[in-house]
């Protein structure tokens, strides 16, 4: 069995980031967090020609999914440059849609899969608020057996992160689905959205380790760079294992949730596959949340007081590490579902 990326995996991955590298995303990160949300939905555009949110959607729907691997190559490139919007939660309703069947999925997954379709969501729990529910074309709600697009939503909540804006849905809204299937397609979707949350937060930690290295070859103390004091070397050693233990898993959980009863080798036991896949989502998640948030305190520390300020862009992914880390299934509710799994 072979255990690494194929070469056209990691020349998507490069891709990607060429594409992000050109886009400035620091300048669509403070545009989509004052509410204007046009460069990002461009962005949003650019992505959706790469190809980014078909992976998510079923061939039936105008996709080329699921392709979980292909998912986290690209998710993790997303988290590398902080693309704003609603990115775990538009993947995630590929698989609610899809899943649940019903008009929506016909009416919704087309525009998802070609990026013309920007959506969020909440599940029973994981919490009330619809990540950037005012720039979502729609906004999808379970409650038990049913599947509803939400009306409206309410004023804006506190968010630790400017560019992650979090709202409740207006309660309300004709069902679009019921039935069993809802309930099952609501299951794979909080799997679906807490591995698409586990690569941003592995991206995001990648390049806050990044930037940090290079700032510490750059900043002198004592007539010498601080980043040749053991003490500083230590410190990255540790976050950089941190971020490496973390991406096997990630992989691994692609794996499993390829191989489970709605991905592409489906053929397995449906409740021991899915069983199995959200034990390995919950492992990925965990691992790379704490080390994201790891990586962001390792370089607000290493930075000093620089690392405070608004006008440095690093400020954007320090911000963004610690929601990462409890959207879609805090540490110790991953751990617990690790050890029930």
């Amino acid at each position: 069995m072979r255990f690494l990326l194929t070469d056209e995996q990691r020349e998507f991955g490069r891709s990607l980031d060429a594409l992000l590298t050109a886009a400035d995303t620091p300048a669509v990160l403070r545009a989509w967090a004052a509410g204007d949300h046009g460069p990002g939905r461009d962005l949003w555009g650019r992505l959706g020609d790469a190809g980014v949110f078909a992976l998510a959607v079923p061939e039936a729907y105008g996709g080329v999914g699921p392709l979980p691997v292909e998912t986290a190559v690209a998710c993790v490139e997303l988290g590398r440059h902080a693309v704003p919007g609603p990115v775990a939660e538009t993947l995630a309703a590929g698989a609610l849609l899809a899943g649940a069947g019903g008009t929506a999925a016909d009416e919704w997954l087309p525009g998802i899969a070609s990026g013309t379709a920007v959506v969020s969501l909440t599940l029973e729990g994981y919490g009330p608020y619809a990540p950037d529910a005012d720039a979502a074309d729609a906004v999808f709600t379970v409650t038990g057996d049913e599947l509803r697009l939400a009306p409206g939503h309410g004023a804006p909540s506190a968010s630790a992160d400017p560019a992650r804006r979090l709202f409740r849905p207006e309660p309300g809204g004709a069902p679009v689905a019921e039935g069993p299937a809802v309930r099952a397609a609501a299951r794979a979707a909080g799997d679906r959205a807490a591995f698409a949350t586990a690569a941003l937060a592995l991206g995001c930690g990648e390049e806050l380790l990044r930037a940090t290295v290079a700032y510490v070859q750059q900043r002198t103390q004592f007539g010498v760079p601080v980043g040749s004091f053991q003490a500083v070397k230590h410190r990255l050693a540790d976050t950089l294992l941190g971020l490496e233990f973390a991406r096997p898993l990630l992989y691994g959980a692609a794996v499993e949730l390829a191989s489970g009863p709605c991905g592409p080798r489906a053929g397995t036991e449906p409740g021991r596959a899915s069983a199995g896949a959200g034990a390995a989502v919950a492992a990925a998640k965990v691992a790379a949340g704490e080390a994201g948030y790891a990586a962001a305190r390792t370089a607000l520390q290493l930075h000093g007081a620089i690392g405070y300020t608004e006008e440095l862009d690093l400020a954007w992914w320090l911000r963004r590490a610690r929601p990462l880390r409890d959207a879609w299934g805090t540490p110790s509710a991953c751990r617990a579902r690790v050890l029930a799994g």
